[in-house]
């Protein structure tokens, strides 16, 4: 059997969630004055938590969101991938989240105006030089399911 946390190590826990998330919030708000393109895609995102490694964030699809088939565009997945794996190697601590090196994206199914998004982005490893990141971005309904809309994985050079 696994040791269980006590209440010291749970609230330990949930301080440095809430400081990681007010970290990235901080972050993500001098970032995007920066960047015209996350200005106009990810204006109304939502960090929903962020502790070292990890980050969580929600987005309602809009019409500037999609292609012209009505559902989203592969840009915008894209571009959440590397937003999402960005802010992940962001909860390291580094002032600047680097240099795209490599993006993979998959597109498994799709959204269309109105749906809600769940972005997770993940830094699996933060080096000295390269970090490597994977993001999933799931389409979540009013009842709580969701299905995975795409896949991604980023790396990026990070040598500060």
């Amino acid at each position: 059997m696994g040791r269980q946390p006590n209440q010291s190590t749970m609230a330990t826990s949930a301080e440095s969630t809430t400081s990681g998330l007010l970290h990235i919030q901080k972050y993500w708000a001098n970032m995007r004055r920066n960047s015209p393109i996350y200005e106009f895609l990810l204006s109304d995102i939502v960090l929903v938590s962020a502790s070292k490694g990890a980050i969580t964030a929600r987005l309602n699809v809009t019409s500037c969101h999609l292609n012209s088939k009505g559902t989203l565009h592969g840009t915008v997945s894209a571009c959440l991938t590397d937003w999402a794996g960005g802010l992940a190697i962001a909860t390291y601590g580094h002032e600047r989240m680097g240099v795209s090196t490599d993006i993979h994206t998959t597109f498994i199914s799709t959204a269309k105006e109105g749906d809600t998004l769940e972005i997770q982005g993940r830094a699996n490893k933060v080096g000295g030089t390269l970090a490597f990141t994977t993001v999933e971005i799931r389409k979540v309904g009013e009842d709580g399911a969701s299905s995975v809309v795409s896949t991604g994985s980023h790396t990026k050079y990070v040598k500060q």
